[in-house]
């Protein structure tokens, strides 16, 4: 027979990727999670996951299944609900910390959707380019960039596929020419940010790293990337703050043969016991949203553990 808590756990496992996650964020062992697959496996007589040392991913009949899996346990919460009267749905306060550029053009509509969607549910949005302290500021989750190395947070993966691009107007290139290589950077206007409280102006592209400068310098990324449009100069920002330019025409990929480094995008809390159901709600809808902007043929993938 089936059991609800085996299904629970190959839709996390699915969506994080890794068994370690799913345990850790079920406040189990791998092991643990390891042995609830294998029995959904042999109850199902199919393999769901097919594992190595460095990754773990579906097979074509775990993909198969992930949708009933997904619409049994939706249904069985809708039931709880109906039951209830609609007493388990989210109330309270959400604190919410995000970059500033993300913050305003991807994730505003997004959690003004996701609100509607559970109106006893309140949202506070806090934009700022410098990292959030969980422990000290009023902040339940933080949405950052980067690999958490923090092992005093819980980090849950948004967009581990992310890159940051090179990116620059039509306007600037036609005015300044296109850089051929990572050193011809050094010959143009290169629109800079601070990062972690310091300009960030060594760019890592494939496997150099190159000292960048120029003229203009904000401690907002998003006003960088609106330079960049006005053809102030060229930007390396995540993927991420400029797809919907570069799918309009905005701005163009420059020296996609040396791809900028991995950028992915976590959704961060103090401790486990603060992953609260409006949490875990938060970071299912986020991550599915994010999946929707994964470019196909545009971005190398990000090597397994990194």
């Amino acid at each position: 027979m089936l059991r609800i808590a085996d299904l629970e756990l190959f839709v996390r496992a699915s969506a994080l990727g890794s068994f370690t996650a799913a345990a850790h964020e079920a406040n189990l062992l791998p092991g643990q999670v390891a042995a609830a697959i294998k029995r959904l496996e042999r109850e199902l007589d199919v393999r769901l996951f097919a594992r190595t040392t460095r990754s773990l991913r579906l097979t074509a009949e775990g993909e198969l299944y992930l949708p009933t899996a997904r619409r049994v346990l939706e249904a069985l919460r809708q039931g709880h609900e109906d039951l209830h009267g609609g007493h388990s749905s989210l109330r309270g306060v959400l604190q919410i910390a995000a970059p500033s550029d993300m913050g305003r053009n991807l994730l505003r509509p997004w959690l003004s959707e996701f609100r509607r969607a559970h109106p006893g549910l309140s949202l506070r949005f806090f934009l700022s380019d410098q990292l959030a302290d969980l422990h000290r500021d009023p902040v339940d989750v933080a949405i950052r960039y980067g690999r958490n190395e923090d092992a005093n947070y819980i980090a849950l993966p948004l967009a581990p596929w992310n890159r940051r691009v090179l990116v620059a107007a039509p306007d600037y290139l036609e005015r300044h020419g296109r850089p051929r290589t990572p050193d011809d950077l050094q010959q143009h206007a290169c629109l800079l940010y601070l990062q972690h409280n310091r300009v960030y102006d060594k760019w890592r592209l494939g496997n150099r790293t190159v000292q960048v400068g120029g003229p203009l310098v904000s401690d907002d990324a998003d006003v960088v990337r609106r330079w960049a449009l006005e053809g102030e100069g060229i930007v390396y920002k995540s993927w991420l703050d400029v797809s919907a330019n570069v799918a309009a025409g905005e701005l163009e990929i420059l020296l996609p043969e040396h791809p900028g480094e991995a950028t992915p995008v976590t959704l961060v809390c103090p401790h486990r016991k603060q992953v609260t159901p409006a949490v875990t709600q938060l970071h299912l809808w986020l991550r599915e949203r994010f999946a929707g902007l994964r470019p196909e043929g545009v971005l190398p993938p990000v090597a397994p553990g990194v």
